[in-house]
């Protein structure tokens, strides 16, 4: 059933090894332990019978009439109490619009507190996959990273929406894509070759895409692009639902350019694709210079895990793919 959904849900991405890369994410699941009680977690119970991340322990005092936030320690990766239940399942959100997840009997809740409801039935049991192979032992954060993404699109979103999208612009001139390696220069020569191979085919289908022709600049800094390429990106961003919104944040920060980004979302690049661009430069060096152990191949590795996991969050939120 979960392959059936990746694969609809990655269909439109065109990326023939996506179900087996996901594979390769080596999670162990561990059975909960009965003994490990409510309170020796870092979560909390209402009277509704749902669950939500528990405040700081200074707040604890306060804990039934101040607002749930997320322990700092969920966004830096660090173990969050233990886990206390046993069984991980879903179903349809009591309006019938949307899908929840249920940690035994008790509905999962954002941090401020609000339904964790979920556009699609495969986003719903792909995030209830991440909580169930979870340790006993403690909730890690950073092997959930489509939690935190639905969590991102259904709080921080709708609030900042406006914000984010000046965000991205605000970076967009001095995108990865449009900053070139000098030709003249014979320490920058073979980067120059290799952009003009791998990376003027992404810029054509940018004009192709959105009418206008970018601009490509030899700094390190870019440049400014045309006011109607801008715009059409603008307008683009506006026209995105929450979920899509918050993948192409993500996607966007972890390859420094919106254009790659959206290169993603429209379905031009498979990751692998993606991922070879955003280190183009780097690996060049690599192959030059030698792999440092410990440094190049965790930065690949953390790459991977959010170019590949914003892409799985954006296909599987998609409910055209599930009608």
């Amino acid at each position: 059933m979960a392959a059936s959904l990746l694969n609809r849900a990655l269909k439109p991405i065109k990326h023939p090894n996506f179900l087996s890369s996901l594979r390769s994410f080596n999670f162990t699941s561990t059975a909960a332990n009965p003994s490990d009680g409510p309170s020796s977690s870092s979560f909390t119970f209402d009277n509704t019978n749902s669950i939500c991340l528990k405040p700081p322990a200074s707040n604890e005092s306060t804990e039934k009439t101040t607002s749930v936030t997320m322990p700092m320690s969920f966004m830096t990766g660090s173990i969050v109490g233990k886990r206390f239940y046993e069984k991980v399942t879903t179903r349809e959100s009591d309006d019938g619009v949307g899908w929840t997840v249920m940690l035994d009997y008790r509905t999962l809740k954002t941090p401020s507190k609000r339904p964790l409801k979920l556009p699609t039935l495969a986003l719903a049991k792909a995030i209830a996959a991440e909580w169930e192979y979870q340790h006993t032992d403690g909730i890690r954060p950073f092997t959930m990273p489509l939690m935190k993404l639905a969590c991102t699109a259904l709080e921080r979103v709708p609030l900042t929406r406006t914000k984010i999208i000046e965000h991205l612009m605000k970076k967009f001139d001095q995108d990865l894509v449009f900053c070139r390696a000098p030709e003249d220069n014979t320490l920058t020569a073979g980067v120059h070759a290799r952009q003009v191979e791998k990376v003027d085919p992404l810029l054509a289908w940018l004009n192709s895409e959105f009418g206008f022709k970018p601009i490509v600049y030899s700094s390190f800094f870019g440049g400014k692009q045309g006011e109607g390429l801008t715009t059409a990106v603008v307008n683009l961003l506006k026209k995105t639902d929450d979920c899509e919104l918050a993948a192409i944040d993500a996607l966007a920060a972890a390859a420094h350019s919106l254009v790659i980004a959206l290169g993603i979302f429209r379905g031009k690049l498979q990751i692998d694709e993606a991922i070879e661009l955003i280190r183009l430069e780097e690996d060049l060096q690599v192959d030059k210079w030698g792999l440092v152990e410990g440094g190049h191949d965790v930065d690949i590795a953390d790459l991977k895990v959010q170019i590949a996991s914003a892409t799985v969050f954006l296909g599987l939120s998609r409910k055209n793919l599930f009608d």
